[in-house]
């Protein structure tokens, strides 16, 4: 055949216009499919965020939401590590309204939107994920897509991000003003990015998207730092459409290149900006005498100057190659990416091994150095959001947690330290012990030097310049090798969590003998294979697994558990599986049937996944590639973070919004699903592809529909003010220019956000026990903030600066009791001889008592009206603060000793109640409760009718308090809400009314119960042994019926989850064992409070119970 025959067909298609033909096809097609993935993508988007709009919380929501939505509103400083581009974000949503009280809904509109947002990515992800396995590209032919390749391509995006959109843990996260939300929506639009690089990456300036998803990077850790862990997933993308012929050996090396990535990101970038910058301040201030944050200005410009040259020195037509790889070294040094850890070991090791490479290549790659400087310059340019934490708290506003004003506090605040460390890959196990020597006769804890911690200078006066010196160490205690172990998961020596281990893991343990200080000694240690179970069955099945399934499977209820079958389980809604896993599904107790968290989804969603799942790994090459990247996203937004997290048992929430990417990267399997049915329908249906992608589609999006159904009723929290409610409630149980201690977030960030936001009780100032360990805090307190005094606290700041008096030790060298002054001067003292306790040589803090006294100013408590006038005659001449059983005084502690002696009962000093004992400092038998407070008063108030001030308390709970929509009939309530709610019940409303019933004011004391039944209605807060007080009252009362009403509610209920716990296994049996003793317990009560006033009531239960009794006690533990 000659040559010209040969050419003849492309002669032909030259002739004829093929080519032109195919790509006016091509063209056609393909804009009808972009055209239709916009539309429905948008439709997509406007179905969620209708939904999420319609539910969310109207006001602050529990947790973190009041502190996020507070720093928002006024660009205050929140938690470590901060969220600045949130907080400015938020702020911008909060201009939209001019009433405060709407400022909430706001941010909680932000995070609708941008969930919304997060569902119109996934579409368009899942999408482009599916047309590249089903249009089937071959070369040299045709491409065009098929009207039944577009339906089924559009229903796997449909179905997919639909499920997403109701899945419970998302759509909680929408609906608040939280972070999760955010970060989400960025998560979606790195990953789409990716994909849209994926398609333009053999086009020029393709590296723009790089570029792009850097800068997003950058702003998303000012967000969340969850967003990074879509790195290796990214780089998978990178290296399947960068290689020719991709393998699974090259899979690995590009998977490992993109941890070493992560790992950079987090601990180098992350943290080594601030600790380069910080030895730029140090030379700047300290050497050079500049102000404070010179430095940090000087280091920017710097940096700026040394990317730009290295950006130009990349672009050059003529290279200079030697200054264009010392610019890039430099910039790299400069970003503080080899700054890993404490030391400079590794990051000279880093810099020399980077030197060599670049120096020693034979060829470096330009256009490679040049997206990576330029990346890394913008994601510099958006990490520097955190800039506006700087300026922030240099600003001291109200809000300023950690007061990040210079470099060394922000790189603090950055790294978390005060959240205190986790052992990951080799550590100590909950037997461990620290090491100690024997130095002249005492035993020492041995400790590893740490790095330095930098303060500001103590100032004299105010000539005095700038200066940081060396405050405190931060060194580690190094514990006994013997006790320690690989891949710790059981690290918690804390007892409960201890008992938690054991019976997670079922130890036994080994014996393990070690060196105590030149003694030996023996424990229990666990070994690796009971560590690895705790891993598998709390860790990865409990607190991973489990969240998984609440999602894609179904949910038994919203009541947090701690591994028994009554609460917080996942379940099918299959009936023979669910009495498996979590006993007999008929007639179970109203904590699981009546709770609107009991979610059934029948496995749909999770078969769909798995049908997704494997028809996209063996969808042919481009099939598995994609499969191996939904993979990285799936396992690094889930498993990683549970390998990374170490959490321990008994948290105080539920984490599954942690995971809610990993759910996000199922939901693309989900939307697979799809496609599985229509091929199935199509091959062995043999019906045409339309209408196999139509049948699909339509069968398919019914599952999202089962889960908008049954999730609506427990994510709908509109009309709900319960948070900022009850915040206000604390702050309306106080006087005037009152100070009020709280302990946890939900009874500090709602009281701040109450004050912040909406302006509520100002003059208030709400101070929490756990940071007032700090000296930023306690500098805070010492200050104005809005209509409040600053604290009464007398010690200066080098009294308390960090690592000065930290705790100091009850150590009693008297038997006498010591005046409140006298000892506070004893442990303030700078004099050696107050520090040395007999018989050690360590110079140490202590009280020299185990009593200490507090004489009452009575000419100061009248003159204060510190006290009622009814309660005067009553007065103490002297306060004993019993310290029996105190080992030492938190930092913390010995503050309010010094407030309360410093105050002299100028202003009232309250306590929440809802603060832990071991916070009280051993002053509440000198409690009066005034709502839900209780105010520090010269009164013995232990068991004495006069621990409740009834006119104040009656007036607050009448008149003054707000009940946040909990009466309104249908009013989601979850567990936190409704654990609060019966708090209520009991240690407000049951309290105030047996106090007014012990003083004879029944009418009011009816009053108060009635209102109870009225704002806590049973059909919202169920009658449970919460109210057995209150029914008792009415009996008091002559209520009988009332009171009948509350006792058989209670006694139905009881014996209803008692009946259903007896037809439990063993194994589940034994998990509610306690559970059902109380029930048993509450049952007795209400048979011992009826039986005077009903013995026809008490006839109605007693058989049954007296069954239940007996039947509890052969299976008792003994």
């Amino acid at each position: 055949m000659s040559f010209n025959s040969k050419c003849l067909p492309l002669r032909r298609i030259v002739r004829e216009g093929i080519i032109e033909r195919i790509i006016y096809h091509i063209h056609t097609q393909m804009k009808k499919f972009k055209l239709i993935n916009n539309v429905l993508g948008w439709i997509v988007f406007a179905i969620a965020s209708a939904v999420y709009l319609m539910t969310i919380e109207p006001t602050a929501s529990f947790w973190d939401c009041g502190e996020f939505i507070s720093s928002a509103f006024k660009l205050e400083v929140g938690h470590p590590p901060g969220a600045p581009f949130f907080m400015l974000t938020a702020n911008l949503f909060t201009q939209l309204t001019s009433d405060t009280a709407l400022v909430a809904k706001m941010v909680n509109s932000m995070s609708a939107l941008f969930s919304g947002l997060t569902i119109l990515f996934l579409f368009w992800s899942i999408t482009h994920l599916a047309r590249k396995i089903i249009v089937k590209v071959e070369p040299g032919k045709e491409v065009s897509m098929t009207i039944g390749q577009i339906i089924t391509i559009m229903g796997c995006g449909l179905v997919g991000a639909l499920a997403y959109t109701f899945s419970d843990t998302f759509w909680f996260s929408a609906v608040e003003g939280e972070v999760y939300a955010y970060s989400s929506l960025f998560t979606a639009v790195v990953f789409w990015l990716m994909l849209k690089w994926e398609d333009v990456a053999d086009k020029p300036h393709a590296d723009r998207w790089i570029v792009l998803i850097a800068y997003l990077m950058g702003l998303s850790i000012g967000v969340h730092l969850l967003n990074l862990l879509c790195i290796p997933a990214m780089v998978l993308v990178y290296y399947y459409k960068k290689t020719e012929n991709p393998n699974m050996k090259g899979t690995f090396v590009a998977l490992l290149i993109s941890f070493v990535i992560v790992f950079l990101m987090m601990f180098g970038v992350v943290q080594g900006l601030p600790e380069i910058c910080g030895y730029f301040e140090l030379f700047f201030v300290n050497i050079l005498g500049m102000p404070y944050n010179s430095g940090v200005f000087i280091y920017l410009i710097v940096l700026a100057a040394v990317l730009v040259w290295a950006i130009y020195e990349t672009m050059r037509e003529t290279p200079r190659m030697g200054l264009m790889k010392l610019a890039f070294i430099l910039s790299v040094v400069l970003i503080g990416i080899p700054f890993i850890g404490n030391g400079y070991i590794i990051a000279v090791l880093f810099v020399a091994a980077l030197s060599f490479f670049l120096f020693r290549a034979k060829k470096v790659n330009m256009r490679t150095l040049n997206t990576i400087l330029i990346s890394l310059m913008v994601l510099v340019i958006g990490y520097s959001s955190y800039a506006l934490t700087l300026v922030r708290a240099t600003a001291d506003t109200p809000m300023d947690q950690n007061a990040p004003r210079d470099i060394f506090t922000l790189r603090t605040y950055l790294a978390r330290e005060q959240y205190g460390d986790t052992p990951l890959l080799y550590g100590r196990t909950y037997v461990s012990e620290v090491k100690r020597n024997n130095e002249g006769g005492n035993c020492v804890a041995v400790t590893k030097p740490g790095p330095a911690v930098y303060s500001r200078v103590i100032k004299k006066n105010s000539n005095d310049k700038d200066r940081y010196y060396i405050s405190n160490h931060n060194d580690s205690y190094e514990y006994v090798d013997e006790l320690n172990m690989l891949f710790p998961r059981m690290y918690s020596s804390d007892a409960k969590h201890v008992q938690a281990y054991k019976d997670w893991a079922q130890v036994q343990g080994e014996p393990v003998t070690f060196d105590r200080c030149g003694e030996t000694a023996s424990v229990m240690k666990p070994t690796f294979g009971e560590n690895l179970k705790f891993f598998f069955s709390y860790q990865l099945n409990f607190m991973y697994w489990r969240y998984f399934m609440w999602n894609f499977s179904g949910r038994q209820n919203d009541i947090q558990g701690n591994g028994e079958v009554s609460n917080g389980n996942w379940i099918t809604g299959i009936r023979p599986i669910d009495e498996v896993l979590v006993g007999p599904q008929d007639n179970m107790p109203d904590d699981i049937v009546n709770n609107k968290g009991h979610n059934v989804y029948y496995m749909l969603p999770l078969l769909l996944g798995i049908l997704g799942l494997l028809y996209q790994a063996y969808a042919g090459k481009k099939g598995i590639q994609g499969f191996w990247v939904t993979f990285m996203l799936f396992f690094m937004t889930g498993i990683a973070i549970v390998l990374y997290l170490n959490q321990t048992p008994y948290q105080p929430r539920e984490r599954d919004y942690a995971y809610a990417g990993s759910f996000y990267a199922f939901c693309i399997w989900i939307g697979f699903g799809v496609a599985a049915i229509a091929k199935a329908l199509n091959k062995y249906g043999k019906l045409p592809l339309a209408a196999a992608g139509s049948i699909a589609t339509i069968a398919a999006i019914l599952v999202p529909i089962q889960m908008a159904g049954q999730n609506w009723d427990d994510h709908d929290r509109s009309g709900r003010y319960v948070c900022r409610d009850f915040g206000s409630n604390y702050l309306q149980s106080c006087e005037p220019n009152a100070v009020i201690f709280t302990n946890g977030d939900n009874d500090t960030f709602p009281l701040w956000y109450a004050q912040e936001v909406e302006g509520i009780r100002t003059d208030v100032r709400v101070c929490n026990t756990s940071y007032l360990q700090t000296d930023w805090y306690i500098d805070q307190m010492k200050k104005q903030a809005y209509t409040s005094s600053p604290l009464p606290i007398s010690w200066t700041r080098a009294d308390y600066v960090q690592g000065t008096r930290d705790a100091a030790y009850v150590f009693p060298i008297t038997d006498q009791p010591v005046d409140l002054g006298t000892a506070l001067d004893f442990v303030k003292s700078n004099d050696p001889k107050y520090k040395t306790i007999p018989g050690n040589s360590q110079k140490l803090d202590y009280i020299p008592s185990q009593t200490i006294v507090y004489n009452v100013d009575s000419a100061a408590v009248l003159a204060n009206h510190a006290l009622d006038t009814a309660y005067v005659p009553q007065m103490l001449k002297q306060m004993t603060i019993d310290l029996k059983g105190k080992d030492a005084l938190g930092k913390q502690e010995l503050i309010i000793l010094d407030m309360l002696h410093t105050n002299n009962w100028k202003r009232p000093i309250y306590y929440a109640i809802t603060v832990s004992p071991d916070q009280f400092v051993k002053l509440d038998k000198y409690f009066q409760q005034t709502g839900m407070a209780y105010q520090i008063v010269p009164l013995e108030t232990t068991d004495k009718s006069n621990s409740v001030n009834t006119a104040r308390m009656y007036d607050n709970v009448m008149n003054k308090f707000h009940w946040g929509g909990v009466d309104k009939k249908g009013i989601y309530i979850d567990e936190n809400v409704m654990r609060m709610c019966k708090s209520y019940r009991i240690a407000l409303f049951g309290k105030l009314a047996a106090a007014l019933l012990s003083e004879g004011q029944k009418d009011k004391a009816l009053k108060v119960l009635d209102k109870c039944m009225q704002v806590l209605p049973p059909e919202n807060v169920p009658l449970d042994y919460s109210a057995l007080s209150i029914g008792e009252m009415y009996y008091n009362l002559g209520q009988k019926a009332k009171a009948d009403k509350i006792m058989t509610g209670i006694a139905d209920r009881a014996m209803r989850t008692a009946n259903w716990y007896f037809r439990l296994n063993p194994a589940q049996l034994s998990s509610v064992q306690d559970d059902l003793e109380q029930n048993l317990a509450v049952v007795q009560e209400v048979l011992r409070i009826t039986q005077p006033y009903n013995p026809e009531l008490v006839k109605k239960y007693q058989s049954a119970f007296d069954h239940y009794r007996v039947a509890y006690s052969s299976v008792a533990k003994k």
